[in-house]
């Protein structure tokens, strides 16, 4: 499919994906992808659905079994001859929209990343002498299958459990066990589809705020403009402190635990944290954990506080951009004042494409005002 320069290529199958066949391009009408560092990403695709003289028994889009749920789904979209991974995941969910109407039924699939398939067992596991790391590539690896090429991220403090004081227990899916060891340090696990079909990237780890950034979104600059909207959010309750005591339970001791200040890479030179003359401050409530795990803990809870203080949300029209606004990883912003320029940390990205036009919905965050580069990369 042909967006005006783009091309959009469609492999599908219910093992191996292969390119799809005419007539489901031919009844393609919109496709969404929704990616996020946050939970799985998914997508959309709404089909035209049909009969003629052949298709007595059912619409030719139900009895092909490329549109099954667990049916493999990869979309390709091409800019200037460049190929991009759009998307990499299976089927989960059906839906027809039978009409009177000529021509007016819609077949819709929806469907979720790869990483749904590390959420369909739930077990009872155990991992001793396994700190989060190893168990993270060991969980990732059994998933091979599916492309995945881990990429996992030491926390700041690394604690080896011993055998005789505690061993991890895994009570749910791996996807959700890499999510709890994530959360722990304010941390994310995501799969990312590419560099070329048939791989993904298993990312856990800390926000990714470092980096080249992205083609620059641009505001009230004429012919340079790439947006269709944008709007920005200040939450001052969102910047908070931690600060209590925590009874050490090796040393059997209170040991005070206080948070100051984020330890993200900056990207702004007015961080909330650092500016407002006010900030919350949340009670510790841990117990359990040595002092290390208590100090990580609480950092992680700060981190991830400081993060969304400024939130940005808007739209840019893809074919003026372009490229694909990619998530987790940075941006700039330029031509909407010093304030709210600079670099931003995208968190999501929700694609929507249909014949003529292929429209990016983004949303940024980072820790306060002030741009630290005077220019952003054009």
């Amino acid at each position: 499919m042909s967006l005006f320069g783009t091309v959009f290529s469609l492999l599908i199958g219910p093992t191996a994906p292969l390119p799809a066949p005419s007539f489901l391009l031919d009844a393609l009408e919109r496709v969404e992808v929704r990616h996020s560092d946050r939970g799985r990403s998914g997508f959309q695709m709404v089909f035209r659905a049909g009969r003629d003289q052949t298709d007595i028994l059912d619409y030719r889009e139900l009895a092909t079994p490329l549109l099954r749920p667990f049916s493999r789904v990869i979309m390709v979209v091409t800019f200037n001859a460049l190929p991009r991974v759009l998307f990499d995941g299976v089927i989960t969910n059906q839906q027809l929209q039978p009409s009177e109407q000529p021509g007016g039924t819609r077949l819709t699939v929806t469907g979720e990343d790869v990483s749904v398939m590390m959420d369909l067992e739930e077990k009872s596991a155990e991992h001793p002498a396994q700190p989060e790391v190893v168990i993270a590539l060991k969980l990732i690896a059994t998933y091979a299958q599916y492309g995945l090429i881990p990429t996992v991220i030491p926390p700041p403090s690394i604690d080896i459990p011993l055998p005789i004081e505690r061993t991890p227990v895994q009570q749910g899916t791996d996807l959700a066990y890499l999510n709890e060891m994530a959360a722990r340090y304010a941390y994310t696990f995501y799969v990312e589809p590419g560099p070329v079909p048939l791989v993904n990237k298993a990312y856990w780890g800390p926000p990714i705020r470092v980096g080249v950034p992205q083609r620059a979104l641009t505001s009230g600059m004429g012919s340079d403009s790439n947006l269709n909207n944008i709007s920005f959010q200040y939450d001052g309750m969102q910047s908070q402190f931690v600060s209590g005591t925590v009874q050490d339970r090796n040393l059997n001791v209170a040991i005070p635990v206080r948070t100051f200040a984020s330890t993200r890479i900056p990207l702004v030179t007015q961080p909330a944290w650092l500016t407002q003359s006010h900030t919350r401050t949340k009670a510790v409530r841990y117990s359990g954990l040595n002092t290390a795990q208590a100090y990580a803990q609480a950092q992680a809870e700060t981190d991830r506080a400081q993060d969304t203080v400024i939130r940005a949300s808007g739209q840019l029209d893809a074919l003026r951009y372009e490229s694909i606004l990619q998530p987790r990883g940075l941006v700039g912003v330029r031509g909407v004042g010093y304030s709210y320029d600079g670099f931003y940390y995208v968190q999501q990205v929700t694609h929507t494409l249909e014949r003529g036009s292929y429209q990016q919905q983004f949303s940024l965050e980072r820790e306060g005002v002030g741009s630290i580069s005077p220019v952003v990369i054009p």
